[in-house]
């Protein structure tokens, strides 16, 4: 069996996954505990630092920088 992740969460009582999942009986499980989501104020917080990080590193009148200086383009990239 390949290693795969699935979501769960703890209702009280038993561990319930957030989607079906056919499991074997006797199958290895591993369980992560993942911390509680940060407040949102605290959150809001960070955003707000990285904003101002990159309006530092970039100005208004940034230059654009034409295609044909691109030497490798990113297959994945879908031109956002």
């Amino acid at each position: 069996m390949n290693i795969i992740t699935l979501t769960a969460h703890f209702d009280g009582k038993q561990i319930k996954l957030d989607e079906p999942y056919k499991l074997e009986p006797g199958t290895k499980l591993l369980v992560v505990l993942l911390p509680e989501q940060q407040p949102d104020s605290e959150r809001e917080g960070w955003l707000m630092l990285s904003k101002r990080g990159l309006e530092n590193a970039y100005g208004e009148n940034e230059n654009e920088y034409p295609l044909h200086l691109i030497k490798e383009a990113n297959p994945d990239y879908e031109g956002r």
